[in-house]
């Protein structure tokens, strides 16, 4: 899975990355996204990996692009470039990063920090990148339909029709109903502003006390109410990333930040994509599997290996607060916590498994 951070120039996206991903990467002032696989923090894992003492502790990971800030250019517009959609298209879910810190040596592109007319201008830019794609498809689909048999245009059509009609009324395609057929048909098109979608508004130290209201404002200020908004401090947060984890929670104490940028971003990438984590365990390795909700236990047999998918049998199934409780699996046994699954069962978030299979 794949999530990139695109924003206007000097809104702290690089200074983000590189807290996410822990590196020291530059941007080069090309077009090229800059990628990274970034472990994701769990707390369940650590404390398994303490209980079990393995050889080995693999998290789960998650790819995060930085795509190059848009720059505004000599006429005032800002230039938006294939290369630049092709890297949006690319992701799987965006993160808008938005600058609200001021800092006179760096200037925003546009001289001013407004952070609901930042949001409004790239939301703007990917529904209008959407309506070209949408009213070019459309002039196509009706001349194949026209000597075309082929069903699937056919059954196209209508649904980009009623996309082109939703964009038009800038409402960004997250917000359409769409049934799961209609989804299929649109799944190869990448349209941007149909990706999952979540805000992280770079803060200064300066607004700490401010936070919630800045959160609040925006969140108003936007059509889609499901869109997670995240505030975070960029400078900040780089300098605890380079912190050990005694100085880093005393650090965190004294600002008043509860959860890191690390943490809350990429629980809010799961969140959005739908996604969450179940484990195994054992002496050799404690790992985290990164499944789509709704996965049924063959399925997340599958994203372990192949084999244990198309020769399942039964998972053996405790889940982590369970496990927690009780402290080792034959405790859960006697419990009655531990049990054993067909291949219909659905993992939840947290559950330890063990697959059988022939």
């Amino acid at each position: 899975m794949q999530i990139g951070l695109v924003g206007l120039q000097y809104s702290g996206k690089s200074t983000l990355f590189n807290t996410l991903a822990q590196t020291e990467i530059q941007q080069t002032g090309k077009e090229e996204a800059v990628i990274e696989v970034v472990k994701v923090p769990d707390e369940r894992l650590d404390k398994l990996t303490e209980m079990f003492n393995p050889k080995k502790k693999v998290n789960a990971t998650i790819e995060v692009f930085d795509i190059p800030g848009l720059q505004m250019q000599d006429d005032g517009k800002v230039k938006i470039t294939n290369t630049f959609l092709n890297n949006v298209k690319n992701n799987d879910a965006l993160f808008y990063v938005i600058r609200q810190f001021e800092e006179p040596s760096v200037p925003h592109p546009m001289n001013s920090i407004d952070v609901k007319r930042d949001v409004e201008f790239l939301e703007t830019e990917f529904l209008l990148s959407d309506l070209s794609f949408l009213e070019n498809r459309i002039d196509k689909l009706q001349k194949e339909v026209m000597k075309s048999k082929d069903d699937r245009l056919k059954r196209e059509l209508p649904v980009i029709e009623k996309c082109q009609k939703h964009v038009e009324q800038e409402l960004p395609l997250r917000t359409i109903k769409l049934d799961e057929n209609e989804r299929k048909l649109l799944s190869g098109y990448q349209l941007l502003t149909l990706k999952p979608l979540a805000i992280a508004i770079n803060c200064d130290e300066n607004s700490i006390q401010r936070v919630e209201q800045i959160v609040n404002e925006v969140k108003d200020s936007i059509s889609d109410k499901s869109v997670a908004v995240i505030p975070f401090f960029a400078k900040i947060e780089y300098e605890l990333s380079q912190m050990d984890e005694e100085d880093r929670t005393s650090f965190m104490e004294d600002y008043g930040i509860k959860e890191s940028a690390l943490s809350k971003i990429l629980r809010t990438s799961y969140e959005i994509l739908g996604l969450q984590s179940f484990f195994t365990v054992g002496e050799d390795e404690c790992r985290a599997w990164t499944i789509k909700k709704n996965y049924t236990a063959q399925d997340s047999a599958g994203v372990i290996h192949t084999d244990f998918y198309n020769k399942f049998i039964r998972a053996e199934v405790v889940g982590y607060d369970d496990y927690i409780a009780h402290g080792s699996f034959a405790k859960c046994k006697e419990a009655g916590v531990w049990r054993l699954e067909g291949k219909e069962y659905i993992v939840k978030d947290g559950d330890i498994l063990n697959i059988r299979h022939n």
